[in-house]
């Protein structure tokens, strides 16, 4: 069983009412997530399904060249698994783990179930659906359209809201390869941000000094990937 503390740190479980969750709490198991942890490889069957805490967890798509770019980023809005719901049950991406913390996690067999009987979970999951298919849309857009140095900031500043951590242990090799770029692209853009007084980059770790200057330089889609997330999802804690 779950403690009320683990409902509370991914906010698609307290969109529930209480007797919704109520039904879902005996299957729910806390496990805590490490650094590099990867839940599923593409077209791996998804057995289990995850709702993570304050943890950072990538969705990667891999070129047959080795050449990785990150399609979604994952938090505490948001689940990982949903492929177990909606599609044939296997994942189309990597999913990994960059920044530990927790998460609940429940069988796909059982929540499918759940999801099946119709009513408020299944709202609330096809809600989250959606905020997913938005995001991945805008990030073809920003890929093609935005610089490096928007991207960047744009990426940062969802991290630091999907996680709420002060400083995030983020090296530019893996910067760039989420953002789908060189790492000798990254350097500089992280550099502009880092002499602006925006960013402090110091051995693999990234703190954000300036958050309303760093929005200011982040491309328009950081702020519809914000009202994505929380407006439809719930406010920020």
């Amino acid at each position: 069983m779950v403690h009320d503390y683990f409902r509370s740190t991914n906010r698609l479980l307290p969109a529930l009412s209480e007797a919704e969750y109520l039904r879902l709490e005996p299957y729910l198991i806390y496990e805590p997530l490490s650094v590099g942890t990867v839940f599923y490889e593409a077209s791996e069957k998804i057995e289990t399904i995850y709702f993570p805490h304050s943890a950072l967890v990538s969705l990667v798509n891999t070129l047959s060249n080795g050449t990785t770019t990150e399609i979604g980023i994952i938090g505490g809005t948001g689940m990982i698994g949903l492929p177990a719901l909606l599609g044939d049950g296997y994942s189309s991406q990597r999913a990994v783990v960059q920044i530990g913390d927790g998460s609940v996690k429940i069988s796909a067999l059982i929540l499918k179930r759940e999801f099946d009987r119709g009513g408020e979970l299944q709202k609330v999951l096809l809600n989250y659906a959606q905020t997913r298919l938005n995001e991945i849309s805008q990030l073809a857009v920003c890929n093609r359209h935005h610089t490096i140095e928007e991207r960047l900031a744009r990426w940062l500043l969802t991290v630091q809201d999907l996680t709420q951590a002060g400083e995030l242990p983020l090296t530019q090799e893996f910067i760039g390869n989420m953002l789908g770029c060189r790492r000798s692209g990254v350097t500089i853009a992280a550099g502009t941000l880092q002499k602006a007084g925006l960013i402090n980059y110091h051995r693999g770790k990234i703190t954000i000094l300036n958050r309303q200057s760093l929005e200011v330089v982040a491309c328009e889609c950081y702020q519809l990937f914000y009202d994505n997330f929380y407006q439809k999802l719930g406010s920020r804690q």
